[in-house]
C-alpha cells in the first residue's frame, strides 16, 4: 500500500520529466544570442572637475605638479607672433618640458604644429598635466566665395547714379606654424658662415685683386682669387675676427667669421693663374684678402624640440655677438662646447652666475670668501660645430657675462 502511494505522488513528476526529455530529442538546442557590448565611452577629460577633485583629496592643497606654472590658463587662444617657448611658459614653470606633456590630435591636419588660431588646453588627470589641441583645431579653412545675384533693370531717377552693392567674402591664407623660439633673433646665424677654424683659414682661397684693380667690390664686381685648388661653383665671401679661446684650456676653438658677400666662380684658374669670380650679393665691402669658404650647406631649422642634454655637460659662454657686455634675453652667444660634448640643437641649459668674491672682515686679515653661483637664465642650442655652438638667450633674470658657466637644467 504504501509503495502504491509513493508511486503515485511521483507520477506528475515523472511525467513532466519525460516530457522535457522528449522534447529535448526531438528538437535542436535554438541558440542563444550573443551579449551586446557596449563600448566604454571615451575619456574626454574635464579641466575643473580634475582641479576639483584634486583640492578635495585629503591634506588640504592641491596635489598639482610642481611643473604646471600658477595660474596657469584653461584655453589659450594662439595668434600670430606667438613662439612655442612662450606658450609653454603660460602653462609650465619649465617650458622645455613642452615635449613630455604634450599629447598630438592625430585628426588635425599636422597634429606636430600649432597655427594662430589654434586652443591650447591642458588638463590634469591623476597628477600628471596633459596639454593638447581642442577641438577640431588645425582644420584647414572653407573658401566660399557667393555667386554674383543676377542683375534686374531698374527704373534709374535721372541725373542719380546708382551703385550696386553685392555680399561677399572676405578670405585670409592660413597663417604658418609657430616657431619654437623667435626665428628673427637667430635666422643670420643659421643660414651665413659664422665660424672658421685655423685649418680652415689656412687652406682656404683668398682674393688677391679685383677686376680695373678696385681697393674695394660690391655686388656685381669681380674679384680674382689664389688656392682654388678644387674650385665650386659658389662661395661665401668672409673676413676672420675675435678668435674664440676656451677660458677653462685656453686652446683656440675657432674665429668669428664675419660674412661679407656671395660669389660666384666665372672661370677657374691655371696653376699660378687666379680664378675669376663675380660677386652676387654684397652686404659689406669685399677687401683683398678676404678669405672664400664654400657655401655652408646646413639644413635649416625652423622647428626645434627643446629638452634637456642626454648627458651632463658644463661649460663657459666665450663671447656674445653684438659687442656688448651685458648678457640679456634673445641674445646670441658662443659656448665652448658642441658636438663631440654631445650637445645639439634644441638643447637646454642653464646659465650660472658667477658668485662675487666678499671678504670676511672678522677672519683673520680679511681672508677672502667666494660666493655661490646663482641660476641666472635659461638658453636653447640652435647651431653647433666640432668644439663650440651657439646658443639663444631664452630668460635672464639678472644680466649674465662672458665667462658665466652652464650646466644641465
Amino acid at each position: 500500500m504504501n509503495n502504491k502511494m509513493t508511486v503515485l505522488r511521483l507520477a506528475p513528476v515523472l511525467l513532466l520529466a519525460i516530457t522535457v526529455g522528449l522534447s529535448g530529442c526531438s528538437s535542436s538546442p535554438v541558440a542563444q544570442p550573443a551579449p551586446i557590448v557596449q563600448p566604454e565611452p571615451e575619456f574626454v577629460p574635464d579641466l575643473n572637475a580634475d582641479l576639483a577633485a584634486i583640492e578635495d583629496q585629503p591634506g588640504g592643497s592641491p596635489a598639482v605638479p610642481s611643473v604646471v606654472a600658477p595660474n596657469f590658463p584653461e584655453r589659450y587662444v594662439v595668434v600670430k607672433g606667438d613662439t612655442l617657448w612662450d606658450i609653454s611658459k603660460r602653462f609650465l614653470n619649465d617650458p622645455w618640458l613642452w615635449p613630455s606633456v604634450w599629447h598630438i590630435n592625430p585628426s588635425i591636419r599636422n597634429p606636430h604644429l600649432i597655427y594662430p588660431g589654434d586652443i591650447i588646453v591642458m588638463y590634469i588627470v591623476d597628477g600628471k598635466p596633459y596639454i593638447t589641441l581642442d577641438g577640431q583645431a588645425g582644420v584647414l579653412p572653407v573658401q566660399v566665395v557667393p555667386k554674383k545675384p543676377a542683375i534686374q533693370r531698374e527704373k534709374i531717377k535721372p541725373g542719380l547714379k546708382t551703385v550696386r552693392l553685392y555680399p561677399s567674402s572676405r578670405i585670409s591664407g592660413i597663417h604658418k606654424a609657430i616657431s619654437t623660439i623667435p626665428m628673427n633673433a637667430i635666422r643670420p646665424f643659421l643660414d651665413r658662415p659664422r665660424v672658421v677654424t685655423e685649418d680652415q683659414l689656412d687652406d682656404a682661397p683668398y682674393i688677391v685683386s679685383s677686376y680695373e684693380e678696385h681697393l674695394v667690390s660690391g655686388t656685381g664686381n669681380r674679384v680674382y682669387a689664389l688656392d682654388l685648388d678644387e674650385p665650386l661653383n659658389n662661395y661665401n665671401i668672409v673676413r676672420p675676427g675675435k678668435e674664440y679661446v676656451d677660458p677653462e684650456s685656453g686652446d683656440v676653438l675657432g674665429f668669428e667669421a664675419i660674412y661679407l658677400a656671395d660669389a660666384r666662380l666665372v672661370k677657374a684658374g691655371d696653376g699660378d693663374e687666379p680664378a675669376t669670380l663675380v660677386i652676387t650679393k654684397a652686404l659689406r665691402e669685399v677687401l683683398n684678402n678676404d678669405v672664400l669658404i664654400p657655401h655652408e650647406k646646413r639644413e635649416e631649422m625652423f622647428q626645434f624640440t627643446p629638452r634637456s642634454p642626454e648627458k651632463e655637460v658644463n661649460g663657459q659662454i666665450m663671447a656674445v655677438f653684438n659687442g656688448v657686455s651685458q648678457i640679456g634675453q634673445y641674445m646670441v652667444v658662443v659656448l665652448n662646447r658642441g658636438e663631440e660634448n654631445g650637445l645639439a640643437p634644441g638643447h637646454v641649459l642653464a646659465v650660472m652666475k658667477k658668485g662675487a668674491r666678499v671678504y670676511d672682515s672678522r677672519a683673520f686679515l680679511f681672508s677672502g670668501v667666494d660666493l655661490p653661483d646663482e641660476r641666472a637664465g635659461i638658453m636653447m642650442v640652435f647651431k653647433t660645430y666640432k668644439n663650440l655652438s651657439y646658443a639663444l638667450i631664452m630668460e635672464a633674470t639678472p644680466s649674465m657675462k662672458v665667462n658665466d658657466r652652464f650646466e644641465n637644467p
